[in-house]
């Protein structure tokens, strides 16, 4: 569950990490109340997506007084990032930042425990940072049982490369965040840019968290972060039919049959993608099991056409126990169930038992939506590259 900016900063605030104020508004009115609540003359007004590029679509802007805040609020407002409508903007005060640094815990599944990366070059694109300069981003691995001590902190900053006169200030909020994720149970804890100012203050500016699910009964709590998710709604609608579906920030719709196959499917279309305009991704993890009936094939379309940011989908199936036959006439079936619901390109490719019946079918019905692919990579090409033309 991808918490909303707003939210982290109010859940680093109850830790005792350092940070500005923050108001929310989801009109310009509440705008004009939130700037006057703040009491600061310059404000930074943010668009509130579960997406990045945010800056870049014009989310991210200065006022310098009332009445620009409130025409800044209602013009983010107005905005559809990366196929989310933004419905909150968050106001918080100007910073004097003199410096910006990067810092975040993630869960580090290949070694059952997490990993601390941090680096005085924050406020850019860490991925970018890791390829291009990787001896810039210290990774320091974490004991779950011990966390982040004053001990690991200061190595965390002497590898980081901080000043040494500033590593006892920014070694306690690193402690702080470690707390954030231990307590609250998150898979991802990240500042970009943590920043000190020109009083030397060090402020988490901009927080990202990513809390895991399966603690959801421990955390009543939460309940307030599911009424404005748009990812959980969808998730929810997938238990509710019994499907295995997890929303991932990417245009590339994606259906499996079986865990395994499924990651595999991500990853070829993640590499297809970096070599289209726009670097496709995948859209969502959706494994449909062992069957592969009309009704559960139009369930998954379903719940994936309404994503707002897919614009193409790829069905890959290997055909066991449910022949490729079976799973063919599935998916015939579905788009005729669906009907009008069902309006974006799908790429299919299959495999195993009855292939060549499953595609026979697929080829008489000739329905227009439908690609057939021969090989998992030709098909993840086909999808990345109908999603970076927004074919609908």
């Amino acid at each position: 569950m991808d918490l909303l900016e707003y939210q982290a900063r109010d859940l680093f605030e109850r830790f005792g990490v350092p940070v500005l104020p923050g108001r929310t508004a989801t009109t310009p009115e509440e705008a004009r109340s939130a700037y006057q609540e703040l009491g600061a003359e310059t404000v930074v007004v943010k668009a509130q997506v579960r997406t990045g590029g945010r800056g870049k679509a014009g989310g991210v802007k200065l006022a310098h007084s009332e009445e620009e805040a409130v025409q800044t609020a209602a013009e983010i407002l107005d905005l559809d990032i990366k196929g989310h409508a933004v419905d909150v903007v968050m106001l918080s005060p100007g910073a004097d930042i003199a410096e910006e640094y990067y810092f975040s815990i993630l869960l580090d599944r290949a070694s059952r425990g997490y990993l601390a990366m941090c680096s005085v070059e924050g406020g850019v694109e860490i991925e970018q940072l890791a390829e291009e300069r990787p001896e810039a981003l210290a990774k320091v691995e974490l004991d779950a049982a011990e966390g982040i001590t004053p001990e690991v902190a200061k190595r965390i900053v002497s590898e980081a490369g901080f000043p040494e006169g500033i590593h006892d200030s920014v070694g306690e909020v690193l402690q702080k965040l470690w707390e954030v994720c231990y307590e609250s149970d998150a898979t991802l804890v990240e500042v970009n840019p943590l920043v000190k100012t020109g009083d030397g203050t060090i402020l988490a500016l901009d927080g990202k968290v990513t809390l895991d699910e399966n603690a959801e009964y421990r955390h009543e709590e939460w309940e307030q972060y599911d009424e404005t998710a748009v990812q959980v709604d969808l998730e929810r609608q997938a238990r509710e039919l019994d499907l295995n579906y997890v929303k991932l920030d990417g245009s590339v719709g994606v259906i499996g049959n079986g865990a395994g196959l499924v990651m595999s499917t991500l990853d070829v279309v993640a590499k297809a993608g970096e070599e289209m305009p726009d670097k496709p991704k995948p859209a969502n993890f959706l494994d449909i099991g062992g069957g592969a009936s009309a009704q559960v094939m139009a369930n998954g379309l379903r719940i994936i056409m309404s994503d707002p940011q897919v614009k193409s989908v790829f069905v890959n199936v290997f055909g066991g126990i449910t022949a490729c036959n079976d799973v063919a006439n599935g998916i015939v079936n579905a788009l005729e169930m669906l009907g009008d619901e069902a309006n974006l390109p799908i790429v299919v490719r299959l495999d195993g038992n009855s292939v060549e019946v499953g595609k026979a079918i697929l080829e008489e019905a000739n329905h227009p939506l439908i690609t057939v692919k021969n090989t998992m990579d030709e098909a993840a090409r086909t999808a990345a590259k109908l999603a970076a033309e927004g074919k609908n």
